[in-house]
């Protein structure tokens, strides 16, 4: 007699698609850390769009009667009778939470609008480089060896005392695009200069690790297959390489938002940045620097919030390139 057996089939429950964008965020929210940055660096970026409202103090206040005020001192001077130093005063006695609130603007605006101007200048330039012709890809890419091969920190600098020796000139004697510049940066307090000068030097890295990204997609089959009906390189670059190597490009700009806190603070540090007296967290740290035995305070305060953002930013970015790896990510 014959029998017949039949095999049933597991059947497994359908997954949803999920989107990358949704894969990294839900990585990211299941990560204790990263929610913690991100609720620092979101309540940073409330403070320095009004830092008036949280301020209790005009930066420019000063009491000489409070100089060096130790942190929760009271105030002594008549204008401010009842007024509280919370983290103590500086030298000159300004209040020193007041101040580190109104700093909070300066690195914030150093870390989104100076790195938005490195990836804009790096991601356009190392785009075209590595979707030209091999012998303008090479004059380009030895255009940023050149500049590669000088420090960049050194590079900045003289391009700030070039930029800070505008401001100084007679109008007279100043262009229009020059005068415009001197404007900019004089109702800026200092700050236009300094997102010129890191924009400006700071977009070598990710030139050329967007040229490399570009240059690897450019031989892919969906490439070639573009190129084969007929697409433009207008539309290739922008439909076809741009939306592939624009995720690298922002983990990698993302890594790189504490160099230009850092650098922002060192250029305030030696008088190069910001002028006073808006107040950065590197000149406060530099006010500080005479009165580091007597008044640890006046450095403590700003080298710590200066301390936390860049190590938010860090681990930030850590975790954004750890969710975006394809090796790394729930499946």
């Amino acid at each position: 007699m014959a029998t017949s057996t039949s095999t049933a089939t597991p059947t497994f429950p359908a997954r949803a698609p999920r989107s990358l964008l949704q894969d990294v965020l839900t990585r990211l929210v299941k990560d204790p850390l990263v929610v913690l940055c991100v609720l620092y660096l979101g309540m940073l970026i409330v403070v320095a769009l009004a830092p008036g409202f949280f301020a209790p103090l005009s930066y420019e206040t000063t009491s000489f009667p409070d100089k060096l005020a130790p942190p929760g001192a009271y105030a002594t001077a008549d204008k401010l009778a009842g007024f509280r130093y919370v983290l103590g005063s500086d030298r000159l006695g300004r209040d020193i939470l007041s101040r580190l609130i109104y700093g909070t603007r300066v690195s914030i605006a150093v870390a989104f609008l100076g790195a938005g101007i490195s990836f804009l200048i790096g991601l356009t330039y190392g785009l075209f480089a590595g979707y030209s012709r091999p012998r303008i890809d090479n004059v380009m890419m030895r255009i940023v060896d050149i500049i590669y091969a000088y420090p960049t920190l050194i590079l900045i600098i003289l391009l700030q005392v070039f930029l800070t020796s505008l401001a100084q000139q007679p109008a007279e004697n100043l262009g229009v695009l020059q005068t415009l510049l001197v404007t900019l940066d004089t109702r800026s307090g200092g700050l236009f200069f300094i997102f010129v000068a890191i924009g400006a030097v700071s977009w070598l890295n990710m030139a050329r690790l967007t040229r490399g990204q570009t240059l690897h997609y450019r031989e892919q089959e969906f490439v070639q297959a573009a190129h084969l009906v007929g697409a433009d390189d207008r539309r290739i670059m922008s439909r076809h390489l741009l939306p592939n190597i624009i995720g690298t490009c922002i983990v990698a700009e993302t890594l790189a938002i504490p160099s230009y806190i850092y650098t922002e603070a060192f250029l305030s540090f030696i008088g190069l940045g910001i002028q006073p007296p808006l107040p950065s967290w590197g000149s406060m740290i530099a006010d500080g620097y005479g009165a580091l035995r007597s008044a640890p305070h006046v450095i403590f305060f700003p080298a710590l919030a200066l301390s936390l953002t860049m190590l938010a930013f860090n681990f930030l970015g850590d975790a954004i390139r750890d969710a975006m790896d394809p090796k790394l990510r729930d499946r």
